[in-house]
């Protein structure tokens, strides 16, 4: 009897449909504007921006283990710097760009001193921070407290076309930065991920910098969520404090990747897109729509400790989005 002979392999058929897939939604999504009209375009923004909330929470939280509760500190410093470059004369489009850059550079500079913390202190830590920057921005005269102010220089655009062009905009940053992400956990840097995850003493001991790699992940995930909030802001015009920093976002980033599935990228998809119609047909219900995201979220974690895509995931040929590496045994 010949001896097995192993076979790496990564991607597949199941890969190639699910870039199929993706082409396609992307396509429809372009062409919302002249399908569906201006509300069309409206529910698609806020669509991409729940899936770029939900994967880039997933990424730090299951991919580096940083839980965080206070990513509002990137969602809502990056609306206001939106609004406040604006208000100074800079083109909104362009504005948006400025504070997803800003947003990056406070990734940075707050990584240098929270990666320092661990577990609960990390995530206490950085709710701390949000609500630093929360209280800060209620004191800008500009702000006007929580009565907050407009994005009153989109107005010089035609109503369909900042619309148009915010869902573009839009589409085109959450591609650009899903294949980032997927660039990145298929390289080293992410083999390194995976081993800090898994066993962070283990992972520093075969020579991982540690510090760095997360560094790396806590930057990615603060700029996604800045371009999130810089998105939100341009698709409602309007800019009230409570609304960026609130927790009711960090909510929904816990509520899209538990359920969906943490540690994947195609369950923080399908949790963004499932939470996305539930607000869409019950977000009017106001107090029971919230009551129904937590019983939903607490069925989940007791029936499906894994979320969807840990029960879609193992069912199919192969991987949807693979980042690693299959390893099959043949017989020779």
């Amino acid at each position: 009897m010949s001896a097995p002979s192993l076979t790496v392999t990564r991607g597949g058929n199941t890969a190639r449909v699910t870039i199929i897939l993706i082409a396609l939604a992307a396509i429809l999504l372009a062409a919302t504007p002249w399908l569906f009209g201006v509300g069309g375009s409206g529910r698609a923004v806020a669509l991409l921006v729940y899936i770029l909330l939900a994967v880039m929470w997933n990424a730090l939280a299951g991919f580096a283990g940083l839980v965080s509760i206070g990513q509002t500190l990137f969602f809502g410093v990056a609306a206001y710097t939106t609004i406040r470059l604006a208000d100074a004369g800079l083109d909104p489009y362009l504005a948006i760009l400025v504070s997803i850059a800003l947003g990056a550079g406070l990734g940075w500079v707050t990584s240098l001193f929270m990666l320092s913390l661990r577990d609960g202190e990390f995530a206490i830590g950085m709710w701390v921070l949000s609500s630093l920057a929360h209280l800060c921005v209620n004191l800008d005269p500009l702000i006007q407290g929580e009565t907050g102010t407009s994005l009153i220089s989109l107005n010089k655009y035609a109503f369909e076309t900042r619309s148009a062009l915010t869902l573009w905009l839009a589409l085109a940053i959450t591609i650009a930065t899903f294949i980032l992400l997927v660039a990145l956990l298929r390289s080293r840097t992410g083999a390194a991920i995976t081993a800090i995850r898994d066993n962070e003493a283990g992972a520093k001991s075969i020579g991982v910098n540690v510090t760095r790699t997360k560094r790396i992940v806590f930057v990615l995930a603060a700029t996604g969520t800045a371009a999130a909030g810089a998105l939100w802001l341009a698709s409602a015009s309007n800019f009230q404090p409570r609304a960026f920093f609130g927790v009711h976002w960090t909510a929904y980033m816990l509520f899209m990747v538990l359920v969906g599935g943490l540690g994947r990228i195609e369950g923080a998809i399908i949790g963004a897109v499932l939470f996305f119609l539930i607000e869409t047909y019950f977000g009017a219900y106001g107090a029971w729509y919230l009551v129904g995201l937590g019983t939903a979220a607490v069925m989940f974690a007791l029936l499906l400790p894994k979320g969807l895509w840990g029960w879609i995931g193992p069912r199919l040929p192969g991987e949807a989005i693979p980042t690693g590496y299959i390893v099959k045994k043949t017989e020779n």
